[in-house]
């Protein structure tokens, strides 16, 4: 159960390439560990492949991205020189089919700018958006919450903690109408002359279909409210989830029309694999990875870092 009075964790001083390795240790363990025999080989047999392909499998790369990557690596193998490192083929190919997930979360012009958030329960969705509070805090923005899960208590508890932690302000109302502290929000944006607004959700299963007309209703609200908004909707995925997060991420977008996942919980997961399955299967953006529990564990996801650190 969440503890609404536990402080975040110390901030991590080591660079982030360093803490990303760190977090997707067992992620990377997990691909690397029955091919270390087979990096350094001279030559991609097909019995090395087979045991590629296992490996990338386990790492929930899932079945349409392992057949992309091990198609490309065959291919350029056959190309390089027979000396060619195939640790360094794999992360050429892998980087390719992530780096169309690599696109920043950029502030328009617009004022307020609102930033849509939605996700299962437990995923982290709360606790990202108040590490975002922080982030854009960082780029020179300000910035309000709408906390629009109205019902649970302990939700809204949450997120005026994290408002006060970073000196945001929060508009939310017990019980009533979710999309009806939306519209508050945007005017308390406006009057206040806030840049940004984060419209927290209450955390449903896309199976849940009463709850995905909601959203649909909190859209068209923010749209009322703002022209034009919601300007960016994000989806929170908990990285540990692995392969269910692809059904996620198209119940979401079917409903939402995402413009960008946020990744959290990538440390302790052995799931990151599930990155090139979205690449292949769902390529919405990620903008934003979370790899700890720290206020500025969120940053931007880079495709070359992100490969680097779960490749080895």
């Amino acid at each position: 159960m969440f503890d609404l009075f536990k402080r975040p964790a110390e901030s991590d001083r080591r660079p982030w390439g360093e803490r990303l390795k760190a977090s997707l240790g067992l992620s990377r363990e997990r691909l690397t560990r029955p091919l270390n025999a087979m990096f350094g080989r001279a030559a991609l047999s097909d019995e090395t492949l087979e045991e590629l392909e296992a490996a990338l499998l386990e790492a929930d790369v899932g079945l349409p991205a392992t057949t992309h990557l091990l198609a490309e690596l065959a291919a350029r193998a056959k190309r390089a020189d027979s000396e060619a490192d195939a640790r360094t083929l794999l992360k050429a190919v892998m980087t390719e089919l992530l780096a169309p997930l690599e696109q920043a979360l950029i502030i328009g012009p617009e004022r307020p700018f609102v930033v849509m958030i939605a996700g299962v329960n437990g995923a982290g969705k709360t606790t990202s958006i108040g590490k975002l509070a922080k982030y854009l805090q960082g780029q020179g923005y300000s910035v309000l919450l709408a906390a629009g899960d109205t019902f649970r208590a302990a939700a809204r508890e949450q997120l005026e903690i994290w408002g006060e932690r970073n000196s945001v302000p929060v508009i939310s109302q017990h019980g009533g109408d979710p999309a009806a502290v939306m519209f508050d929000a945007i005017a308390a944006a406006r009057a206040r002359g806030i840049d940004v607004v984060l419209a927290d959700t209450a955390g449903r299963l896309p199976t849940q279909l009463h709850l995905m007309e909601e959203l649909k209703k909190i859209r068209r609200v923010l749209a009322k409210a703002q022209p034009g908004a919601p300007h960016e909707t994000l989806l929170v995925l908990d990285a540990n989830t692995g392969q269910n997060a692809l059904a996620q991420v198209a119940a979401f977008d079917a409903a939402l029309d995402l413009t960008g996942l946020v990744l959290t919980k990538l440390d302790g997961t052995a799931k990151g694999g599930v990155v090139a399955a979205i690449a292949k299967t769902q390529p919405v953006p990620i903008k934003l990875i979370g790899i700890g529990e720290g206020v500025d564990d969120l940053r931007a996801f880079r495709a070359a870092e992100f490969v680097d650190a779960l490749v080895g």
